[in-house]
């Protein structure tokens, strides 16, 4: 015997007036019991609300847009009567639940078995917010950041560095507590379990969720259109839903389109995949050959070198500099027993010609229609190791001596050959040095290293016969290189900041 059933808003929490964002059935679908109905989203997550009962659609009292509430009717659905005892509506109700373990294993990133760990990111007792990041992956065309999916604790941690996994491998276990949605009746309850992909709403007191890439958030941008479900999956992967084409129903961005796209990405190395191919030769039929690895260094920095020198429209200005004042003072501090290198005379002198040229201490905005200028003096120090080049970043440089920026560059040289550079040691750099002046070599072109503006290359100082309109006389000439992002600096300004430099350094005013 059919009958026809309303189906009501269920309690989801303290959420009044919530926005219907998708309405998934039509008039007339068959659907089962717990299939999802309708897409609400507060402007602390999204949900999808599903159906306790299976039957036909023959009503949908809702629209687009609207803004509902508990209780209120969503749609009429056409059951059949079974012989159970239905003079009892059924309810929804949102109870907490106990503490438990819940194991976090590697979700689906695409075609690749075997995936190494290069970074772990927590340790045991950690507490963790849903979406922050737990491990680093790296094939052998891309690195990623794995999150976490829920709130909790860290109680153990399954995986070491350099350890090869894959799907469904576990990670950590994480002791988390969280919310259940339940049916209830006046007599027995039964529990109703929610859709695998609709993870059930948390109160509002909650912590909201954290993305791991700032530029995907729960709202897909643009047209995009997907499912919370999906758009969770995003998230874990940092994909923005508004670069990838949905092929469901009026666009929606469906599980496969979003693999797709992810294994796309990494196919190509994340970048340049519009570029032609470089021939492949075997080079084994001109003589012998031996294969090397790259180091994990030499693979990041060449993916970021390119990123850099194929978005940023590179200029380069030269120029000499007479470093005999410099040089004497340094001799000077040499003979007292303080050893201070050329290097940090440039440093002090880069700072004072970044405070009178704001322009070179900034970066574009993500629109790349803004400037964002810094008020803080980092400076970004390349750095020669025996896994290849680092760049870790002496902070607030301004406020720091000749001596104390030496003994500081000393440690930091030490802890980058050791390879103990914390991620945190290479972040928040304006402005970028890389000296080969203990290597040799006149003159290089310096890649602007993203997303600063500007980076300075300094060659090996020489002495040259320098002709003073009397006769010829020997001056230490230093060779600089200025490359800087022509979006943001023109020739002009780098021609004025190049001539202020080497004023500072000329006649060693440092202070």
């Amino acid at each position: 015997m059919s009958e026809i059933k309303n189906i009501q808003l269920p309690d989801i929490g303290d959420f009044d007036e919530v926005e219907i964002i998708e309405i998934l059935v039509s008039v007339g679908d068959t659907i089962e019991a717990e299939d999802s109905i309708i897409t609400l989203e507060s402007d602390k997550a999204s949900m999808e609300i599903p159906t306790p009962w299976a039957g036909v659609v023959t009503e949908i009292n809702i629209a687009l847009g609207d803004k509902i509430k508990q209780g209120d009717v969503l749609l009429a659905l056409q059951t059949e009567q079974d012989n159970a005892d239905t003079s009892e509506e059924s309810v929804a109700e949102v109870i907490d639940i106990e503490p438990k373990i819940i194991p976090v294993v590697v979700p689906d990133i695409g075609d690749f078995d075997e995936v190494e760990v290069i970074e772990i990111l927590v340790n045991a007792g950690d507490e963790l917010s849903a979406e922050d990041s737990i491990i680093t992956l790296e094939s052998d065309k891309a690195s990623m950041e794995i999150p976490t999916p829920v709130t909790g604790k860290v109680i153990d941690i399954n995986v070491t560095l350099g350890d090869k996994i894959k799907l469904g491998d576990l990670i950590l276990n994480i002791e988390s507590t969280g919310v259940e949605i339940v049916a209830t009746k006046d007599t027995a309850p039964e529990p109703v379990s929610t859709p695998a992909s609709a993870p059930a709403p948390k109160p509002a007191s909650a912590t909201p969720p954290q993305t791991l890439d700032q530029s995907v958030s729960t709202i897909p941008k643009g047209a995009s259109h997907a499912s919370p479900s999906i758009r969770k999956l995003a998230r874990e992967l940092g994909v923005d839903l508004s670069n990838v084409t949905g092929t469901g129903q009026k666009g929606r961005v469906l599980d496969a389109d979003l693999k797709g796209y992810v294994k796309q990405i990494m196919a190509s190395g994340g970048m340049g995949s519009a570029l032609p191919k470089t021939p492949h030769i075997d080079f084994s039929k001109f003589g012998e050959t031996q294969t090397l690895a790259l180091s994990r260094i030499n693979k990041l920095s060449g993916k970021h070198l390119t990123a850099c020198w194929l978005n940023i429209p590179h200029v380069t200005q030269f120029d000499e500099v007479n470093i005999d004042k410099m040089e004497a003072y340094r001799q000077a501090q040499k003979a007292q027993g303080i050893k201070l290198t050329p290097l940090v005379f440039i440093m002090k002198a880069v700072i004072q010609a970044l405070q009178s040229h704001p322009r070179f201490n900034a970066s574009l905005d993500e629109s790349g229609e803004n400037l964002i200028i810094k008020k803080y003096f980092n400076l970004g120090i390349a750095m020669d190791t025996p896994n290849g080049l680092v760049v870790p970043v002496i902070k607030n440089v301004e406020q720091k001596s000749l001596l104390e920026l030496a003994t500081e560059l000393g440690e930091t040289s030490a802890k980058a050959r050791e390879g103990k550079l914390s991620p945190k040691d290479m972040q928040g750099a304006g402005f970028t040095i890389s000296s080969l002046g203990g290597i040799g070599g006149t003159q290089f072109t310096p890649i602007v290293n993203a997303p600063e503006v500007a980076i300075l290359g300094v060659s090996r100082s020489v002495n040259k016969p320098i002709w003073n309109g009397k006769e010829f006389t020997p001056e230490l000439t230093l060779p600089l290189a200025l490359s800087y992002d022509h979006r943001v600096i023109d020739g002009a300004q780098g021609g004025r900041f190049m001539a202020e430099l080497n004023n500072i350094l000329s006649e060693a005013n440092y202070d």
